[in-house]
C-alpha cells in the first residue's frame, strides 16, 4: 500500500496526495491542461516560486509520516518545495537489487538526500554507504531508517563532498558493487565546495569508474533542464567504456497523464 498518489497535472503544476494531505507544487514540464480540474479546488497547501519560494494556504504540519513502496518516510515542507521523497526514483530499486552480483560488496549512494534508495536496498540486506554533503539531510535519512526499524542495518552514514570522498576511496582501493548518484544542478559541499553539474559530471563519473566493480552497476539520474536521457547516456558511455547502458525518462504514473520527472541512464558491467 502507498500513501502517495499523483492525482493530476497541468498548467505547469502537479497535484499530489501525500498521506492525508493534498498539495500543489510547480511542474514546468506539465504544459497541458489538467484532466480533473474539479480535484484542484480543495488542497492543504501550495508551493509557489513567483512570490519568493513559499508555501501558500499552508494547512500542513511541520512534519508527518507516509508509507511509499512498503517503506515509511518522514516528510517536511522545505524552502525549495521538496518534501523528502522523490517517487520517480523507485523504478530503479528492484533493478539494482537484481544487479547485486556480489552481495559482500556495498552500494555507494552519492547525493543520497533523505535515503529512500538507501533504505530500499538496506531492507533487502544489502550494505550501503550513504553520503550527502548536508549534515541535516543525513540526519533526516537516519530518522527514516529508524522509522523502518533499520537502525542496525548495514548502512555507513557519511557527511562529505562526493568528489573528495571518491578520491580517498580510490587511494584506499575500495570497490563497490554499485553506485547511485543523483547530482544537483548546483550544490555546496560541507566545507563550501561548489558543485556544478555541467562542469563536474565527467570528473565525477570518471572517479566512479575507479571504485565500481567491473561487473557492477551505476544508476545516474538528473532533474537538471537539458540533461536528457541521451545526454546521460553519452556521459556514461564516455566514462564507462565497457558494459551496457540503457537510458530513459523517469515517469510518475497517474490516472491523468504520466508525468516526466527527470532522466536516467543505467550502466552495468
Amino acid at each position: 500500500m502507498s500513501d502517495y498518489i499523483l492525482i493530476d497535472s497541468g498548467n505547469e503544476k502537479k497535484l499530489e496526495q501525500f498521506g492525508e494531505y493534498t498539495l500543489i507544487r510547480p511542474c514546468p514540464q506539465a504544459v497541458w491542461e489538467p484532466r480533473f480540474p474539479q480535484k484542484w479546488e480543495t488542497h492543504h497547501g501550495e508551493f509557489v516560486r513567483d512570490q519568493g519560494n513559499q508555501w501558500k494556504k499552508k494547512k500542513i504540519p511541520s512534519s508527518w509520516t507516509i508509507t511509499y513502496e512498503k517503506l515509511k518516510f518522514k516528510l517536511m515542507p522545505t524552502d525549495f518545495g521538496h518534501l523528502g521523497l522523490f517517487p520517480e526514483h523507485a523504478m530503479h530499486w528492484k533493478w539494482m537489487e537484481k544487479k547485486m552480483v556480489d552481495q559482500k560488496k556495498s552500494v555507494l549512494n552519492l547525493f543520497a538526500y533523505s535515503g529512500a534508495a538507501t533504505l530500499a536496498l538496506a531492507q533487502k540486506g544489502i550494505s550501503v554507504c550513504h553520503l550527502d554533503a548536508s549534515k541535516g539531510m543525513v540526519q533526516w535519512a537516519r530518522e527514516n531508517a529508524a522509522l523502518n526499524g533499520l537502525e542496525k542495518a548495514q548502512i555507513r552514514w557519511i557527511v562529505d563532498d562526493a568528489l573528495k570522498f571518491l578520491k580517498r576511496e580510490i587511494k584506499r582501493e575500495v570497490q563497490y558493487q554499485g553506485i547511485i548518484l543523483d547530482p544537483p544542478t548546483f550544490g555546496r559541499g560541507n566545507q563550501g565546495q561548489v558543485f556544478k553539474i555541467e562542469r563536474d559530471i565527467i570528473p565525477l563519473l570518471s572517479l566512479c569508474r575507479q571504485v565500481v566493480a567491473s561487473d557492477g552497476f551505476i544508476v545516474l539520474t538528473a532533474h537538471t533542464p537539458g540533461f536528457t536521457p541521451t545526454v546521460l547516456e553519452h556521459v556514461l558511455t564516455q566514462t564507462q567504456p565497457k558494459g551496457e547502458i540503457e537510458a530513459g525518462e523517469m515517469l510518475i504514473a497517474s490516472e491523468s497523464f504520466s508525468l516526466p520527472s527527470g532522466s536516467y541512464a543505467r550502466w552495468h558491467g
